[in-house]
């Protein structure tokens, strides 16, 4: 069974280079700058270094890789869209007419999207489990092979589906609690009593799943009021530590499914940075109970890896600025 497989494997994770992170931060301790005037780009690079288990740390093939599905929720009227606007973007990706599309060809990055529910939504979560057994198992399959299959040296992580802020919301409330109105924001720019259906939307579908699974582990707070591209985003997440691929995570929606992985072991995101913190308050609260400090802050609130996608350049330049400036000691010995 796929989720048995992603249990077992947030079981026994992939451990860093620790011997290739070492290297590159000598190298940075005796780079020709003053020490520490990039402090921030060399830890990124250092990161870098630890997965790709490379002392000459460098990101050549970053590969945008978007999961779409719809989601039953979106009947609540949780979104200023309807979901027919989910297949019109899989479509615009797929023409590489998009802004993720455009931003990547700036990157040096190509995009892939993969269908996980665009026209099989998942269940309505306010009244039942939004993906059963079947469609976990499912959905998890294809993330494992789909990131199996990739030639890329830097994965980035996104998501395109009409609800699934509110989705993200639902999760996030359920791993952390709080109070709904902390979580939900206004996605796609709702008006009040949008937010209003989202909050109230939210806090029924936690609700209800804290009484059918009161014990519910973080996969299957993901499976039970979150979505078909958030299952798909955690099985990706872990099939990229199998293959020690850095993740750059988008949005609010990626970091909920990210944050369902920390239930299973603490380490579980080692592999991941957060490309950017979103407009959505619950993604900012999200990242700072995570301890992911994000690479961009732009109030973006776009989805479809933008803003992910956006930073590529910054750890691109990182991974420069460490392996083709020369140190103290090579450029003083020439």
């Amino acid at each position: 069974m796929s989720r048995a497989w992603l249990v077992e494997q947030l079981a026994s994770l992939t451990p860093s280079d620790s011997a290739s992170a070492q290297a590159t931060r000598d190298r940075v301790n005796d780079i020709l700058r003053p020490s520490g005037a990039l402090a921030r780009l060399d830890e990124i690079a250092i990161w870098i270094a630890s997965w790709q288990r490379s002392a000459q740390p460098a990101v050549s093939r970053p590969v945008g890789l978007i999961f779409a599905a719809n989601h039953g929720v979106a009947a609540a009227g949780v979104s200023n869209y309807p979901v027919d606007v989910t297949a019109a973007m899989v479509a615009a990706f797929e023409a590489h007419s998009s802004t993720v599309t455009a931003f990547a060809d700036i990157a040096g990055a190509t995009v892939s999207v993969v269908d996980v529910g665009v026209n099989e939504p998942s269940n309505d979560f306010r009244t039942m489990r939004a993906v059963d057994a079947e469609r976990v198992d499912h959905v998890i399959d294809v993330a494992r092979r789909t990131v199996d299959a990739l030639d890329t040296d830097l994965l980035v992580l996104g998501e395109m589906g009409i609800g699934n802020t509110t989705a993200a919301a639902a999760v996030a409330h359920a791993l952390y609690g709080g109070q709904v109105h902390e979580w939900v924001g206004r996605g796609t720019g709702v008006d009040d009593a949008g937010l209003a259906r989202k909050q109230q939307a939210v806090a029924r579908g936690v609700a209800r799943m804290e009484r059918d699974d009161p014990d519910a582990s973080g996969i299957d707070v993901v499976a039970e009021v979150g979505g078909l591209e958030l299952v798909a985003m955690a099985a990706a997440i872990v099939a990229a530590r199998q293959r020690s691929l850095p993740v750059l995570l988008d949005g609010y929606v990626v970091s909920a499914a990210a944050a369902a992985l920390l239930d299973h072991h603490r380490d579980a995101l080692a592999h991941c940075r957060a490309g950017h913190r979103s407009a959505e308050p619950g993604h900012r609260r999200l990242l700072a109970l995570m301890g992911l400090d994000p690479l961009l802050d732009l109030d973006m609130r776009l989805g479809e890896a933008s803003g992910a996608m956006a930073a590529v350049p910054l750890v691109r330049m990182a991974c420069a600025a460490v392996t083709r400036v020369p140190t103290f000691t090579e450029w003083f010995s020439r």
